[in-house]
């Protein structure tokens, strides 16, 4: 894999030598993450695919823009489609991670013919219907408003070794602790507001290309009993459930995703 950086957006991203004739695998990853998430995915992946992993804007080495505004969907959209076209990205398989799953849903609303598939891992479809959601969603935006009046380092951050983090717990502190420090508290409170006021109602019906959803059952943050009931609006949609995983399952999880992934892909 090769490190790049996209100055037109100001994110870094990593890719193989791309090939004619295979396919292109787009990852996305979480809230706090950066393209290390996918380290061990790469090495699987790169002899057989085209991969591309970049951090989000905010995230790792990509920049990190002050204003709150900057951290609208549709500038997470607008990344990921010029990066592509940058590389000449035709069509790929999308993959994203809990907060990357949105930024996907956002990005086939408007971007579906470029995409051949996609996959959802740990998705946070509606979770504003999820109980404690409704008790820290004003708390997240009210602290997004005051947070505007704070000073805001733009220090670039660093990649987080994720192996030393395998078998976590969803609200691990040791692994929050690297995390959002790593992207900032600007970042984190600015993003998570918009996670807690997303409803997908209207992007779940509209997706008409295959769709797989891997999610663990023992998934704090996004019930699974949930994700049953969402992925019933889209049409040609698959689910894995894996009964030992939380929602950290890109880490925790790493054999059975991957796994998924080339099973799905090779149909």
């Amino acid at each position: 894999m090769k490190e790049w950086f996209f100055p037109d957006r100001g994110i870094y991203y990593r890719t193989n030598d791309f090939q004619s004739g295979r396919k292109t695998l787009v990852f996305i990853h979480g809230l706090t993450g950066s393209s290390s998430a996918w380290f061990e995915y790469e090495k699987r992946f790169q002899e057989d695919y085209n991969i591309l992993t970049f951090d989000l804007r905010g995230h790792g080495k990509s920049i990190k823009p002050k204003r709150y505004q900057d951290y609208e969907m549709q500038e997470f959209v607008q990344d990921v489609n010029e990066l592509v076209e940058h590389l000449h990205i035709e069509r790929f398989t999308l993959i994203g991670h809990s907060f990357g799953t949105i930024i996907a849903l956002e990005f086939l609303l408007q971007n579906q013919t470029k995409v051949e598939s996609v996959i959802f891992l740990s998705p946070i479809f509606n979770i504003e219907k999820v109980g404690w959601v409704k008790i820290v969603r004003a708390l997240f935006g009210w602290s997004a408003g005051f947070m505007r009046w704070i000073p805001f380092s733009t220090k670039i951050g660093k990649h987080i070794d994720y192996s030393k983090y395998r078998n976590t717990g969803d609200w691990n502190l040791r692994r929050i602790s690297a995390d959002v420090p790593n992207t900032s508290l600007h970042v984190y409170i600015y993003c998570t507001d918009y996670i807690y006021r997303f409803n997908s109602d209207d992007y779940l019906n509209k997706i008409y290309i295959p769709a797989l959803v891997v999610h663990g059952k023992k998934d704090t943050f996004m019930p699974w009993e949930n994700i049953v009931e969402e992925v019933k609006k889209i049409r040609k949609c698959e689910l894995l459930l894996l009964d030992n995983a939380n929602h950290i399952i890109v880490i925790n999880n790493t054999q059975e995703v991957s796994q998924a992934i080339e099973d799905f892909t090779a149909k």
